[in-house]
């Protein structure tokens, strides 16, 4: 995915749960929406169903990219698990996946 496509599709909405105004971070934002696609990717939720547009995969997508923007914090361990959890999931569901497509 190109970067101007991430940040019209999701880049808005990873800042505003993150609570960042400035624009200042979005070059490191779009870095870690690709990772966190490709990490999801890597773990078999490749399904019909995985776009951005998706409340699951932008949860999944602005978890991850809480988890590793600056410096880890006492909410790490939080949110690691969450991530992991979600990504689990998705990667077990027909909708998310291909397994179950011949």
């Amino acid at each position: 995915m190109r970067e101007n496509e991430i940040s019209v599709l999701i880049l808005d909405k990873v800042k505003l749960s993150m609570w960042l105004t400035t624009d200042a971070f979005d070059s490191q934002l779009i870095s870690l929406i690709q990772a966190a696609l490709i990490d999801l990717k890597i773990a078999g939720v490749n399904g019909e169903e995985v776009t951005l547009e998706d409340p699951q995969v932008l949860l999944a997508v602005t978890t991850y990219c809480k988890l590793h923007f600056g410096t880890p914090d006492e909410s790490y361990d939080r949110l690691k698990k969450a991530y992991d959890e979600m990504k689990a999931q998705m990667s077990m569901a027909s909708g998310y996946t291909t397994w179950g497509v011949l």
